[in-house]
């Protein structure tokens, strides 16, 4: 009885992702100039949407039969040359009219890899887990509410030795591609999807280990965004005299200098509950250029001394409410990655070509799209109905 629930489920999900696909395949590839190209990716698509297991190449057009399948499906993604930015513009001006986001947020994923082999695998050491990993490192730009996130674009962190011919001309990556630092990479997304030429200027949140904060918060606040930048314990800030006359103005690590305002911490009533969090209005470091408006926020889990989340943000010290709703939004970027990106093959690409790999990502973005909607029911594309409701 159950297994027999079990397979009308599916059966009525499968039907559902048809149906949303069908009706979003004429806004999301309307770039593409051949009609063959756009019934290529629909049925890449589904097929990243269809049952369990790994999303490689082979395993989507051994879904599709035929002897040529393989080598079509190799074709459309490693050598076709549609191009993949106006599909992410598409999605991501999609996303913005049907879901009421609440921010940009932008996170690096590594996504481990047996070999050597594919494009952009390198040696990453991440301090959260004290050790070095063998894979990718990729940025994601993620438009996310409390309720759901959906990527919208990808970058890819490439190391030199990828970036030297004959390797590079290899694998295809064009000459406008350079070595990036974490924060260059992000700020490029940032100008790109959020710059005067890009879409919606809502605020924008990073959740990056290792990154440069301050760098952020200049080129961030040089454009007038409202921003909030996950910072590392030991990053050196000043107190802003200008609002706290009273004090010194000696540098101090964030994390000290949050926990030692222990008469400003206050009780925020948050979603998740009540949360203890402080907010200090501080500057940049001497010799650095100053960067005014700044808040430190650090945010407080137990009986611990130290604070266990630290942003700076561009919020003033009474929007301290506002800044803990946005910074759990990397939180329901992560969980929606794990449930939903994991389960259409956002990790799964195989394969050296640069091309390739940015196509796959940017159709898994899609795919993730539809199960989301399917998933969040109250949806429809036609009426541009908000999900579940939210406006």
């Amino acid at each position: 009885m159950s297994l027999s629930l079990s397979k009308h489920a599916r059966e009525t999900e499968r039907s559902a992702y048809q149906s949303l696909l069908g009706e979003l395949s004429p806004r999301l590839f309307d770039s593409f100039a051949r009609t063959g190209h756009r019934t290529k990716a629909e049925s890449y698509v589904r097929g990243l949407l269809a049952g369990p297991g790994r999303k490689t190449l082979r395993s989507i057009a051994d879904q599709f039969g035929g002897a040529a399948a393989p080598q079509r499906v190799h074709h459309f993604i490693s050598e076709s040359p549609w191009e993949w930015m106006p599909v992410r513009r598409a999605l991501a001006g999609y996303v913005q009219q049907v879901m009421a986001p609440e921010a940009w947020v932008f996170r690096p994923t590594v996504i481990p890899k047996g070999g050597e082999h594919s494009i952009g695998v390198d040696q990453h050491y991440l301090p959260h887990l004290g050790q070095t990993v063998n894979g990718q490192q990729a940025v994601g730009g993620w438009l996310a509410s409390r309720r759901c996130a959906v990527p919208v674009d990808w970058r890819l962190l490439l190391s030199g030795r990828w970036l030297r011919d004959p390797l590079r001309e290899r694998v295809g990556i064009p000459d406008a591609v350079t070595a990036e630092t974490l924060e260059e990479c992000v700020r490029e997304m940032v100008n790109a999807l959020v710059g005067p030429s890009g879409g919606w200027r809502g605020p924008v949140v990073v959740d990056a280990e290792g990154v440069d904060a301050m760098s952020l918060a200049r080129h961030f606040s040089s454009a007038d965004l409202m921003f909030l930048v996950r910072i590392h314990p030991e990053e050196h800030l000043r107190l802003d005299r200008t609002e706290l006359p009273k004090f010194g103005d000696h540098e101090r690590g964030a994390a000290e200098l949050a926990a030692s305002f222990s008469r400003m911490r206050q009780q925020v009533h948050t979603e998740d509950g009540p949360t203890t969090a402080v907010a200090i209005p501080v500057v940049a470091p001497l010799p650095a250029s100053r960067v005014d408006g700044m808040t430190l926020v650090g945010e407080w889990s137990g009986a611990h001394p130290r604070p266990q989340r630290l942003w700076l943000t561009s919020a003033h010290t009474k929007s301290l409410p506002k800044v803990l709703r946005l910074s759990r939004l990397p939180d329901v970027v992560e969980r929606d990655f794990t449930d939903i990106s994991d389960h259409v093959g956002m990790r799964d690409f195989v394969g050296r070509s640069f091309p390739g790999w940015h196509r796959h990502v940017t159709l898994a973005s899609i795919a993730h799209l539809v199960a989301a909607l399917v998933k969040h029911a109250g949806t429809t594309v036609a009426g541009e109905t908000a999900w579940d409701g939210e406006a």
